[in-house]
């Protein structure tokens, strides 16, 4: 199964999978990719998670514009995972994005762990970001870390500036754990796993934001344009 879902004004653009082997139904979410996207990404305002049937502690903050960008698919999203669930209640959710869409995969993760609370799995569900700038600030990161714990993976690859474009001096935090692919080629020799809390200063926090650098465009070994990637 694989049903595709988006919005043309956001240009929010993902799918779903299920993956029957591995019992998992992937919500897969782009990265930016459009002017619509660029416009999503530069609203940097920290403001409250009110998407409907999620509730965050009160002082939890994110990105306006990710927030925005994930209230226009939630629905989508969540009914065609509602109708899939109905008939594999043993499939755990898994989120996945790269850059924007990495910060989009933690915003789903969070809103889906409430609004299927139902639902059996739910403790085994996963996210997956590569390349994703701080998505909210530090009482988000932590809350993302106590629902997540070690089964939300946070990927940068080398100096990858993409992950620490937004400061902290913004308020931002990111979550944890982050594993740094901190030398080419990817291998277990060459990853650090971070520390819990989301700003290792030994990790990618260490190096100081250039942008958009060549080394956003391929996470293990991929470079994001290959056809089977989205």
């Amino acid at each position: 199964m694989r049903g595709q879902f988006g919005n043309h004004l956001s240009d929010v653009q993902g799918f779903i999978a299920r993956d029957d082997e591995r019992k998992e139904l992937v919500v897969a979410l782009r990265g930016s990719a459009s002017v619509a996207d660029a416009l999503l990404d530069a609203n940097v305002l920290l403001v409250p998670f009110l998407t409907p049937g999620v509730k965050l502690p009160p002082k939890a903050r994110v990105h306006a514009g990710f927030l925005a960008a994930w209230d226009t698919v939630a629905l989508q999203i969540t009914a065609a995972l509602a109708a899939q669930r109905r008939l594999y209640p043993g499939h755990r959710l898994v989120t996945v994005g790269h850059s924007m869409g990495g910060a989009l995969a933690v915003l789903a993760g969070v809103a889906l762990l409430q609004l299927f609370t139902a639902s059996p799995m739910l403790d085994q569900t996963r996210v997956y970001s590569y390349g994703a700038p701080r998505t909210g600030n530090a009482v988000f990161a932590e809350h993302v870390n106590s629902e997540f714990g070690a089964r939300a993976f946070r990927v940068v690859h080398t100096n990858d500036g993409v992950p620490t474009i937004i400061p902290t001096s913004l308020g931002y935090h990111h979550h944890g754990i982050e594993y740094w692919q901190h030398l080419d080629p990817p291998a277990p020799s060459t990853t650090l796993r971070c520390a819990r809390g989301g700003e290792d200063p030994c990790c990618s926090a260490s190096v100081p934001s250039g942008g958009v650098t060549p080394a956003h465009a391929t996470y293990l070994g991929i470079t994001v344009p290959t056809p089977f990637c989205l």
